[in-house]
């Protein structure tokens, strides 16, 4: 099994956007091979952003990789840049492969 995550450090105040975005956006995740689950987690609070981590299970890393390269994965990012106001910087991508 093969874990996705996202880091991202969202501007306060702009936390019910960033949520609202993730929501209504079509993530082309339904059907892809290999893929098994998805969260959206809100993590701590610091002085000037909140934590949000987007959180995908797949089969294996392979799985995660071939839909990293897929129009899919391209269709779901489209608009990814359309917000900038609401980041603190880029996301911070952490892969993990399960190991027990």
């Amino acid at each position: 099994m093969f874990i996705a995550m996202n880091r991202f450090r969202i501007n306060k105040g702009s936390e019910a956007e960033f949520e609202r975005i993730w929501a209504r956006r079509d993530s082309h995740l339904e059907g892809v091979p290999g893929f098994e689950e998805f969260n959206l987690l809100r993590g701590p609070e610091a002085d000037d952003h909140t934590l949000y981590a987007s959180h995908s299970v797949w089969k294996n890393k392979q799985y995660f990789e071939d839909w990293t390269n897929s129009e899919a994965f391209r269709k779901a990012h489209a608009n990814a840049g359309s917000a900038k106001n609401i980041y603190q910087g880029h996301p911070m991508f952490e892969g993990f492969e399960v190991v027990l």
